[in-house]
């Protein structure tokens, strides 16, 4: 593997999120220059979503979030999509942030590249849609399986090269997953799902390879599944729940929701992001479930 390609997955992993305690002063580290095109902010956590240009020594274009410091912060403030920027890229060790955050051109929102506006805002008891859906090992399934059991579901691609993102969400849910497996009787109330929205790439045999290492039950999928279908069901499916994703070269620009649902396949949770504990998660299958 070329270090372009491999020093994303390794420096990805410390989109800093803002906290009340505070922040770690930065170390010194490689600088890069960056150059690119908005495509949003999120001032509250401080992270700036940048069509970027090829960085040379550090990785190929694309569009990927990045975080200020709490210091450069009130800059973000200035910053609107479609503006062009430059900036330094600060990668010391496992983390990176920007520096020096300039706006050289101000421009306006480009609607390709960035998600839509949202047609529903999903609230507790909302029923999801009934979509088609194929498991990672080819068979037919539908939310209308798991009547009568508490699920949790998620979204992800998995080529996602952004630890903060897919990977992440998959260590979450083996976490969960490993924890309702040691309890027989809750983990029979209870599915994981997730779900890929790269139905070009993600296939039924994409999915188990990728799945089965994080799998806790034997044998494996049993209680967790992979699934996949095609594209329009699962934004059907997505759109219920928030989910954006717009597919660009080699990758998406995508956010973050995973939800629980209750035996009749209603909303009863909605996690926005990735600051949510498995913990979390099995307190919301249990109280969904009737435990």
């Amino acid at each position: 593997m070329t270090r372009e390609r491999l020093l994303p997955l390794i420096l990805l992993a410390a989109l800093v999120a803002p906290s009340c305690t505070r922040e770690t002063p930065p170390a010194a580290g490689q600088r890069y220059p960056l150059r690119g095109k908005v495509v949003g902010v999120d001032l509250a956590s401080r992270k700036i979503t940048i069509a970027h240009e090829d960085i040379p020594g550090f990785m190929p274009a694309m569009t990927m979030p990045f975080v200020v410091l709490e210091k450069d912060a009130a800059l973000l403030q200035h910053v609107g999509s479609g503006d062009e920027v430059t900036a330094s890229l600060v990668a010391p060790d496992s983390r990176y942030w920007l520096e020096d955050l300039v706006v050289v051109k101000k421009g306006t929102p480009d609607p390709s590249a960035k998600p839509g506006p949202r047609a529903h805002e999903p609230h507790p008891g909302d029923a999801m849609p009934d979509v088609a859906l194929v498991d990672q090992d080819g068979r037919a399934l539908r939310l209308a399986d798991y009547r009568g059991k508490s699920v949790a579901l998620t979204f992800v691609f998995t080529r996602c090269p952004l630890p903060d993102f897919c990977p992440l969400m998959m260590k979450k849910f083996a976490a969960a997953h490993a924890t309702l497996a040691g309890d027989p009787g809750l983990a029979a109330r209870t599915r994981l799902l997730t779900i890929s929205f790269d139905t070009a790439h993600d296939t039924p045999e994409v999915l188990r390879a990728f799945g089965k290492p994080f799998q806790k039950t034997t044998p494996p999928f049993t209680h967790w599944a992979l699934a996949t279908g095609k594209d329009e069901a699962i934004r059907a499916l997505g759109g219920a729940l928030e989910l954006d994703y717009v597919e660009e070269s080699r990758s998406f620009t995508h956010n973050l929701r995973t939800a629980v649902l209750d035996g009749e396949g209603k909303l009863r949770r909605l996690f926005r992001g990735n600051e949510w504990t498995p913990e979390e998660l099995v307190t919301e299958l249990r109280a969904a479930a009737g435990s």
